[in-house]
């Protein structure tokens, strides 16, 4: 008997609405589920006093990708915020991300061959020839004064532990420009869409059914007898109950707070890189889309450790987690019906603009004939 709907998609984020969207405009029928009681999942924005409120954070969109940026500009028009955030130690302004504006703050210096001879000498003086730790590994990469005021305190809160007890592979590289550029992204398209995020889920899912505060593990076989596919967008780990342990991930807890000014920091986003500040940064909304309302909105984003039932936001990429990944991964690759993507599926930090990328991935090779 045919069943009602082709996909079931699980998950109203970026993944499950992109997903849904070209599969409608294929004729296929789409059923959207979500536990929350809004769709878009962390792109979600809410309107207060007049402003696009990012509830689950700063959301910058920003791509190389031309072709990315075409299809995402179906949706909205952007705007042409550019990201430039700053970081305060102990009330000491910095530009981010390491450039010669955040050198001549620090030091003085003026020229880019003064900035680099700074850099070498701290780095030769810490005499760091293998990293073992976080701490080792940032100071053999910029130095000691970059690193004791800009990357440890802030590293320390965002990990809940100190550096010297983080593996070095956390910080790869760290972007140090000898120009006086505060851009933190090198992408040819940046901006934020004028009205907010929730005009793109919105049109995403239109043709698509929308079921709201659904969890999918309390009626899952209710569910998954609607349609003949599954696209799951959540916690891989939980799909197969836990079957070889869960995987981590560190969470985010956000206090917003409406005041009657016309402007509280100057800028939409201010990192706090000491380690005695609770938060790491403080949102101010309005500047995503240079507002001029009476009153603004601040959103002091502080991490969290987490525990199921939390909302799992970045996952612990350690040898450990990767390797029980990869014993859920081959599950997924023997089911027949299920399509698994998105960050938590995947247990991959993505930028949106990688989320659309990957769900346009899965949809070709969903399609191809």
């Amino acid at each position: 008997m045919e069943k009602p709907y082709d996909y079931l998609i699980v998950g109203a984020g970026l993944f499950g609405a992109t997903f849904a969207h070209e599969a409608t405009q294929r004729g296929k029928r789409c059923l959207i589920i979500d536990r929350r009681k809004h769709t878009g999942g962390n792109i979600y924005c809410e309107s207060v006093a007049g402003i696009n409120v990012h509830v689950y954070g700063a959301h910058i969109f920003h791509t190389s990708d031309k072709r990315i940026w075409t299809y995402v500009n179906q949706f909205a028009e952007f705007n042409r915020y550019t990201n430039s955030p700053i970081a305060n130690y102990n009330g000491e302004i910095y530009n981010l991300p390491f450039n010669m504006n955040t050198f001549n703050k620090l030091w003085g210096v003026v020229t880019p061959a003064e900035a680099q001879a700074r850099i070498s000498a701290q780095r030769m003086a810490a005499g760091i020839t293998v990293p073992h730790n976080l701490e080792e590994q940032a100071i053999s990469l910029v130095g000691t004064d970059i690193y004791e005021k800009l990357i440890q305190g802030y590293t320390e809160k965002q990990w809940g532990r100190p550096a010297t007890e983080l593996p070095a592979f956390i910080i790869k590289r760290l972007p140090v420009r000898f120009t006086y550029d505060n851009n933190y992204f090198n992408d040819k398209f940046q901006g934020i869409p004028e009205g907010g995020y929730n005009q793109i889920t919105d049109r995403l899912l239109e043709g698509s059914e929308v079921r709201l505060e659904t969890d999918y593990f309390a009626h899952s076989a209710e569910l998954k007898a609607l349609a003949s596919k599954t696209v799951f967008t959540g916690m891989i780990d939980e799909f197969y109950g836990y079957r070889f342990g869960n995987l981590d991930y560190r969470s985010l807890r956000f206090e917003h707070q409406t005041l009657g000014l016309e402007n509280y920091q100057g800028n939409a986003v201010v990192n706090y890189t000491d380690r005695q500040t609770a938060f790491t940064r403080i949102i101010e909304h309005k500047h995503f889309e240079f507002g001029t309302q009476e009153k603004t909105v601040i959103t002091r984003e502080y991490p969290a450790e987490w525990k199921k039932g939390d909302e799992p936001y970045y996952p612990v990429n350690d040898d450990k987690n990767n390797a029980l990944f990869l014993r859920y991964k081959a599950l997924a690759e023997q089911e027949y019906n299920v399509i698994f993507g998105g960050r938590l599926a995947d247990y991959k930090y993505y930028d949106m603009h990688q989320v659309i990328a990957s769900a346009l991935a899965r949809v070709e090779k969903e399609f191809s004939v």
